[in-house]
């Protein structure tokens, strides 16, 4: 961030009574997001470091902004978990139901393998290496447990608001914290992160997570390449629907580009379509390699640590990318062991904590009854095609009951 707008953000929050926000401003960008003091949306920076350029995608940790955090953390290739070590703030947030154990266990199920723990705030503890401690050790079985390997889970004391252990250790503040870590900062760590494969040679895929009028006659969209490249001048097909669209020009990190790969975070200017056809969750494809659409499809399902068991014909929510629509589990139909994936019960009467299942889910209509209450299909493929495609999320009541990945679509 630079001097001018740091200065800008330092002057607004202390004007209206929040000067400890300051630095969130830079991210924080709507007038509600501010007033409100939490983070709502989405909200994308690039940072470079020596060997990386690394787009941020900051997502709400506020459970009642749960959609938002999934349409980002389906955009992300790592992960970095903020907590608070201030005496029972990590406590409220590990709790069963808390939001530190639920964004664990989505950004795992949306196939983010790399996490990094920055445990925060430790300059209101005096920092203690003793509850830096207490806390790593309280995370290190739960991160295992959501699918984690050790070895992609990496741990690190910061105090954010003084700069302490992000790009370095200098200064008085940080002489108590040099007495017993020795270990890298947090630029560093970033630094390390592996970047995964990409599948430039894929059919092209572009779930829309945003979609805003552009300058002149365009409109705007944003997402993230799921597999495939696109180029500006070339004509998609919007799904679902018979549209098409014509891309105007390619931005990533507020620049030009002719070309973008699977991976890529990047904003496509539009032109050649009525921007009713454009909404969040249609998928952008090439008209010779279209992507499938589904409203019964076959499921593999983790079933998270739930009170009341699922049964068939439950009715839930289904997240797909930056898409949620009404859907219910339709039949049961086997029990799996976790580990060897093969079938120990078959119509199972109900799925209880922590088993995986094989299920059919059908999507419901959004408007309960009416002549026009047919369920509209989804974009989807098969994980076997497309891992990004092919991950769902499944919530019921406030709560994410179970992920998976589709095994087939049925119609």
């Amino acid at each position: 961030m630079d001097e001018k707008k740091r200065i800008a953000n330092e002057r607004g929050s202390s004007k209206v009574g929040k000067s400890s926000f300051s630095w969130a401003w830079e991210l924080d960008g709507t007038l509600e997001e501010r007033e409100r003091g939490i983070t709502m949306d989405i909200a994308l920076q690039t940072l470079n470091t020596a060997q990386r350029e690394i787009t941020i995608l900051d997502a709400p940790g506020h459970k009642d902004f749960i959609p938002n955090m999934i349409s980002g953390a389906s955009q992300a290739d790592s992960a970095l978990l903020v907590v608070d070590a201030a005496t029972g703030e990590f406590e409220a947030g590990f709790e069963r139901g808390g939001q530190t154990r639920e964004h664990l266990l989505l950004v795992r199920s949306l196939g983010v393998s790399q996490v990094i723990v920055a445990v925060n705030k430790l300059d209101q503890v005096q920092w203690e290496q003793s509850r830096y401690e207490e806390i790593c050790s309280l995370l290190r079985p739960f991160l295992v447990q959501s699918g984690f390997a050790p070895s992609k889970a990496k741990f690190i004391p910061v105090g954010a608001m003084g700069g302490i252990n992000l790009t370095s250790r200098e200064g008085p503040e940080a002489e108590s914290l040099k007495v017993w870590y020795k270990g890298p900062v947090l630029v560093d760590l970033l630094d390390a992160l592996e970047p995964p494969r990409r599948n430039i040679t894929a059919p092209l895929r572009f779930p829309i997570s945003n979609v805003f009028k552009g300058q002149g006659s365009g409109i705007g969209v944003s997402g993230r390449v799921c597999g495939g490249i696109l180029q500006a001048g070339e004509r998609l097909r919007i799904l679902p629907g018979d549209e098409s669209a014509m891309v105007r020009s390619i931005e990533t990190d507020e620049k030009s580009a002719q070309w973008a790969g699977d991976g890529s975070n990047v904003t496509l200017y539009l032109t050649d379509v009525d921007p009713i056809h454009l909404t969040i969750g249609n998928v952008l494809c090439r008209s010779t390699d279209i992507v499938p659409l589904a409203t019964v499809f076959a499921a593999r399902l983790i079933v998270f640590d739930i009170q009341v068991p699922i049964t068939a014909g439950s009715s839930v929510e289904l997240f797909h990318h930056s898409r949620d629509v009404p859907a219910s589990i339709s039949k049961l139909v086997s029990i799996l062991d976790r580990a060897s994936g093969v079938v120990t019960k078959t119509n199972p009467r109900v799925l209880t904590r922590n088993t995986s299942a094989e299920v059919q889910i059908t999507l419901r209509a959004a408007t309960p009854s009416g002549p026009s209450s047919k369920a509209q299909p989804i974009p989807l493929e098969t994980f076997g095609v497309n891992k990004e495609m092919g991950r769902i999320l499944i919530r019921r009541g406030g709560e994410t009951i179970c992920a998976g990945i589709v095994l087939a679509i049925i119609s």
